[in-house]
């Protein structure tokens, strides 16, 4: 296999994965099915326009019988007038009907032809159609509840996309939590050995550790005070 070849494969199965992904099959039945419906409408309306030609066919050789009997009476009006002349006349007309009639009679044989088999065609789609949908709705119905079950088994087990998310929501949550605690200690730890300044004090550094001195002074001398008169 060459390089192309191999690239094509690779992209074709990338292609499809990727589709798998994102196709919904219940949304490509429902499709299936509308795009079958249009066909079945389409079939109909050709259909519809074959009767409609006949029928039209139908009229015009009823026409030409209504000529037919029309010219009869003439050619019999124009024997008791005497003129056999207008009499032949009249019925070469008929005769001529008589022509166009057969072919009338031929294009309404072959419409009605056509008429059969698609009105055979018609119900035949019909019914595949009525089987598709049924068929469609039981598959549908199949893939939600299937849907759900994994749904449910993936959130039993922690496993699926949607409690993956939880999951790593949780431990950004702990691990923040966890900072923000230690971030709490270590500015206790400060405030508590005085190394963290008071943001609200005015004093001045040096005067506050002169005053720490002064105090640790008083407290040596009261301590030493006490251990006279106690050793007294």
């Amino acid at each position: 296999m060459s390089l192309m070849q191999r690239m094509s494969t690779i992209f074709k199965s990338k292609v499809n994965s990727a589709l798998d992904q994102i196709e919904d099959p219940r949304e490509t039945l429902d499709y299936s099915y509308q795009k079958q419906l249009d066909l079945l409408q389409k079939v109909k309306r050709s259909l519809a326009d074959v009767v409609t030609a006949r029928k039209q066919v139908e009229m015009q050789k009823a026409q030409i019988q209504a000529d037919q009997a029309r010219y009869t009476d003439d050619a019999k009006r124009a024997l008791e007038a005497g003129r056999e002349d207008l009499a032949r006349q009249v019925l070469e007309q008929k005769a001529t009907l008589e022509a166009n009639l057969g072919d009338l009679d031929r294009q309404i044989g072959e419409l009605k032809g056509q008429e059969e088999k698609m009105e055979a065609s018609t119900r035949s789609l019909e019914a595949k159609i009525s089987a598709f949908r049924t068929q469609k709705e039981v598959i549908k119905a199949q893939y939600s509840s299937a849907e759900a079950h994994v749904k449910l088994g993936e959130a039993a087990s922690g496993i699926g996309e949607e409690m993956a998310d939880v999951g790593m929501a949780i431990d950004r949550a702990r691990d923040k939590t966890d900072r923000m605690k230690a971030r709490a200690q270590a500015l206790d730890d400060l405030q508590s050995s005085g190394a963290l300044p008071d943001a609200f004090s005015t004093e001045d550094p040096t005067e506050t550790e002169l005053r720490k001195l002064e105090t640790a002074s008083k407290v040596d001398d009261e301590l030493a005070a006490l251990k006279k008169e106690v050793g007294k």
